[in-house]
């Protein structure tokens, strides 16, 4: 099977270990499990001696049962048997189009976005469509254009919500319009939601797997819950044929998750508010951060992002945007991602989910950048 190369990761993999300033991280800022202990009030030595007592067996094949409970609590109708967990948000995408996804089948997605919803498909040989997201409409699905894509017999329509790498959001209002396009062509409608709950104001984030039903829901505790060390993710859907058709690919590419890993993903969920809470402070006062450092910088532009952790950055410098990424990696050691890497030229993605020092530094380290370029 071939693939096309997977540009983010490509560039991830080369330059994140030696940065200085990493700005090009995506998920919020990580913490150890001494933080997760201190978050939940649990007592190390009781909760690592559990640990270290265990057996190293398979594990419960089909997830520990509080683990499914705490994922269920982040939806309003999944149930915890509506659930597939996976290795990670990476490992579900793949195995969802891995399961159900077969020779030309139309699958519709959008770009700029994670490239797995698109790549992936296209490897399997499904006939994608691509919709290209506009930054002069908030980087928002244009609903004639999906209509039109969307004929009798489309297999699946891929989304991401909130976007990587623009922080745009989809309300519910505009999601159940996708819904009855989804419904109208008898489509799957699969919504990569691994930045869901991180908004910048106090709403309920709605998900696929509670709008539609055959919506599908991916997700991690990568992101959100700052613990993408556990390789935790899952599919959510209340649609019965994905759930058996991913069950039945599971017995050959995965059998259960790490039972360490779901320990202690279901202690952090079981705490979710308290992490969640963290979390959003964070990316909200850090977004205010960038939002100056923006309005400061007159080479740059952006749509300020609605949710998530990412935003995607342009400048009005003659220089490609690999280019410039890895000429101000080695100059400066700021570290962030080009936009070519989404196809969206003389742009960056920049994460400011790190912690508040990193993000001030980085962005300083970019300006100094920035005005030697615009110098010569």
């Amino acid at each position: 099977m071939k693939i096309a190369p997977f540009a983010v990761e490509e560039w991830m993999n080369e330059y994140e270990v030696g940065a200085k300033y990493n700005i090009a991280e995506t998920c919020v800022d990580s913490i150890s499990l001494d933080e997760l202990f201190e978050l939940t009030h649990t007592d190390k030595k009781e909760f690592l001696d559990d640990i270290c007592a265990r057996r190293l067996t398979y594990g419960d094949i089909y997830s520990k049962p509080e683990l499914l409970k705490g994922i269920a609590s982040l939806y309003k109708t999944v149930n915890t048997d509506e659930i597939v967990t996976c290795h990670g948000a990476a490992g579900a995408n793949h195995h969802l189009f891995y399961s159900i996804v077969e020779p030309g089948d139309r699958v519709i997605s959008v770009m700029p976005t994670y490239q797995q919803l698109y790549s992936i498909p296209a490897s399997l040989g499904a006939d994608v469509k691509v919709m290209h997201l506009e930054k002069d409409k908030n980087y928002l699905p244009d609903l004639d254009e999906l209509r039109r894509l969307a004929v009798k017999g489309t297999k699946m329509i891929c989304l991401n919500n909130p976007n990587n790498p623009t922080g745009a959001l989809m309300d519910e209002a505009l999601l159940k319009e996708i819904v009855e396009i989804a419904r109208e062509c008898g489509a799957h409608l699969m919504v990569d939601e691994v930045y869901r709950h991180l908004t910048q104001e106090d709403v309920w984030s709605p998900s696929a797997a509670d709008l539609y039903e055959k919506g599908i829901s991916v997700s991690s505790m990568s992101k959100v819950l700052s613990l993408a060390g556990v390789r935790l993710g899952w599919i959510a859907t209340k649609d019965p044929s994905v759930l058996a058709a991913c069950r039945s690919h599971r017995d050959y590419d995965l059998i259960s998750c790490g039972m360490i890993d779901e320990t202690i993903a279901a202690l952090a969920l079981s705490h979710k508010d308290e992490i969640l809470s963290r979390n959003r402070t964070l990316i909200r006062e850090n977004l205010s951060v960038l939002d100056a450092w923006v309005k400061s910088e007159p080479h740059v532009s952006y749509v300020r992002p609605k949710a998530g952790t990412t935003s995607l950055v342009y400048y009005d410098l003659p220089m490609d945007s690999y280019d410039f990424c890895r000429d101000m990696y080695h100059e400066t050691g700021a570290f962030v991602t080009p936009g070519d890497c989404f196809e969206e030229p003389h742009s960056m993605r920049i994460g400011y989910a790190a912690d508040r020092e990193t993000l001030k530094n980085g962005l300083a380290a970019v300006s100094e950048f920035i005005k030697r370029i615009a110098k010569d």
